[in-house]
This record gives C-alpha cells, structure tokens and sequence, in this order.
C-alpha cells in the first residue's frame, strides 16, 4: 500500500496526523538537511503505523510518496 505524506519540519512537537485515507501529515523536529528529516519520517511513520516503511519517491520534497509493508 502507498500512501501520501505531508511533511513539517522543525516542528515543536513531533506526530503523526491523518488526513484522509492514504494521506498523513507528519512533523518532525530534524531539519531538512542530509536526509535526516527522511529519516526522521520513516523512523515515526514506522512506529505510528507498526510497519514496515520505505521512501518511494520525494526525497527532497515536503510531500512524500511511501510504501507501507502489508
């Protein structure tokens, strides 16, 4: 399953929202630098969802393409 997700970075707090089906706004704290807020991303989506996760497409986007393990 794909699903869309919204990134903020540099956020206050971190979390985890749902928009609509297959859609997710995220914030982080990590900047958007070297690919830490990608990681930042994946790390949470991954414990909010109980999942697996990998980055299909956007890395350097504010929105993001991403496979979820089924």
């Amino acid at each position: 399953m794909r699903i869309i997700v919204d990134v903020k970075a540099e956020s206050r707090e971190e979390g985890v929202e749902r928009i609509d089906e297959g859609h997710y706004l995220v914030r982080i704290r990590e900047p958007r630098k070297k690919g830490k807020a990608n990681v930042a991303v994946l790390k949470l989506l991954k414990k909010h969802l109980g999942k697996q996760v990998s980055l299909v497409s956007g890395a350097t986007s504010t929105t993001k393409i991403i496979d979820v393990e089924e």
